[in-house]
This record gives C-alpha cells, sequence and structure tokens, in this order.
C-alpha cells in the first residue's frame, strides 16, 4: 500500500472561505516548532511527511515513517479569554475525533482526557496545544496507514489497522481543518466533548508532574476544560492511565 502524497494545492481548493492557508513540506524537525519560529498568523498551518524530531505532550518523542502519518500544527487566534484555553485540547479533540469518523464511516473513534484519540483503548492520535501570542499552536499527529511493526508502543493503533480502509491524508487534513475552524471558532462548551470523552466515568490513574499518582473515577469535565474526579478534586494536566479489569 503506497499513501498518496500530501499536495497543498489539493488541500487549497477543498478548503472553505481562505481562512487556513497550508505549507506542504517534505520534512521537517518539529511542525510545531517550525511554526512557532514561522512568527504564524492567524490561520498558518504547517504539515510534513516526516519529522525528524517530533515531539508530543510531555516532551515525549513522536515518530513516523514517512507518508505514513498525518503531521500538522495550525496558529489559531480563539475569541476566548486565556482563562479558558484549557479546553482547547478538548475542542480540538472533538474535531479530530469526528473527522476521523466521518472519513471511516465510524463512531468507534473517541477522545481520551486531554489530548488523545483512541480506537477501543488503542491510541491513533495525539494533540499538543501550546500558547503563542494571542492564540494557540495546535499540533496534531495521527497514525494513518501505519504498519503494526512501525507502531512506537503496543497500545499504539493506526486508522488502516483498525478499519482496513485506506485514507487519503489530504481528504482527512481538510475535514480536521474545517471541524476545528467551527468547533474552536463557534463551538466553545464542552458539551460535544463529554459526548466524545471515554474517560468519564471510568476509573483512572493521574501521574501529576510533581510525580504524586491519583486513583480516582472521572465524573466530569470543568468550564475550563479540567478532570473532575469523584473525589470533587479537579486536575488540568497528568499523565492519565484507563484502569481496566478483566473479567
Amino acid at each position: 500500500m503506497k499513501p498518496e502524497l500530501l499536495s497543498s494545492e489539493a488541500i487549497g481548493a477543498a478548503l472553505k472561505d481562505g481562512y487556513w492557508r497550508v505549507s506542504v513540506l517534505e520534512e521537517s524537525t518539529s511542525t510545531q516548532t517550525q511554526l512557532r519560529e514561522s512568527s504564524p498568523k492567524d490561520g498558518d498551518v504547517i504539515t510534513a511527511e516526516y519529522q525528524s524530531a517530533g515531539r508530543g505532550r510531555l516532551d515525549r518523542k513522536f515518530e513516523a515513517v514517512k507518508s505514513s502519518a498525518l503531521l500538522f500544527s495550525c496558529y489559531m487566534k480563539p475569541n476566548i479569554s486565556k482563562e479558558f484555553f484549557g479546553k482547547i485540547p478538548l475542542l480540538a479533540g472533538v474535531a479530530v475525533a469526528k473527522s476521523i469518523n466521518e472519513i471511516t464511516n465510524s463512531k468507534n473513534f473517541k477522545c481520551k482526557w486531554p489530548n488523545d484519540i483512541l480506537f477501543d483503548e488503542k491510541k491513533i492520535a495525539g494533540l499538543l496545544c501550546e500558547a503563542y501570542g494571542d492564540g494557540v499552536i495546535i499540533g496534531i499527529g495521527i497514525n494513518v496507514s501505519t504498519a503494526e511493526e512501525d507502531l512506537p508502543v503496543n497500545h499504539a493503533s493506526s486508522i488502516f489497522l483498525e478499519t482496513q480502509k485506506i485514507i487519503d491524508r489530504n481528504k482527512l487534513l481538510v475535514l480536521i481543518l474545517n471541524n476545528l475552524k467551527e468547533t474552536i471558532h463557534q463551538g466553545c462548551d464542552l458539551l460535544e466533548y463529554e459526548q466524545y470523552c471515554s474517560t468519564l466515568e471510568k476509573a483512572v490513574s493521574i501521574t501529576l508532574p510533581s510525580g504524586e499518582v491519583i486513583s480516582d473515577v472521572a465524573q466530569a469535565i470543568s468550564e475550563a476544560g479540567a478532570l473532575v474526579l469523584k473525589s470533587g478534586r479537579e486536575v488540568t494536566v497528568g499523565d492519565l492511565i484507563h484502569i481496566t479489569t478483566s473479567n
């Protein structure tokens, strides 16, 4: 299976209303870093066939075989106050999950708080959001056609492995960008996120940046995007694991 190449012409022709400006690169050290260093304007997007130094949340390395993943970063200035920027990764997650479900005719791609996309507890995509100026840079990496032997960890998977569908990354990027614009610029409440979130009502283990580990049940999402636990404690950042029990 030879993946199609990304095409700025095809992407630009399919996007709505001229808000997004997409640059396609053969290779980038990191689309997130490159976009930040370009002094981006609202609506700028960089996508690359390959990243030599890609990174995810908590400074984890993100690697993918060339052209097997959809890797891009975009800059947006949402019309919300900075105290609510914590909800942006969640809204972006909705846009990604919704787009993958639409292009695969599925309902099984879900959001894991705060920034992963799962299929049956297997990680398909990750997001990284960083404040920049008056807006935020949103970095997204999706395993599209990644083969099983090329997956970075045993709990990861790809769209192809889970659905057996060959996805055109140009079409997927267009869907995500259009949904991102609608979700973040027009729909700033988190009701839709709660419908997509697979973390709610699950037992979870969260490792905080301090090293403290919390075990509790995820109960709700706060207005600012924090995870509200059954104990009433709110968590804004941490490495979260769904706790599953075998019968």
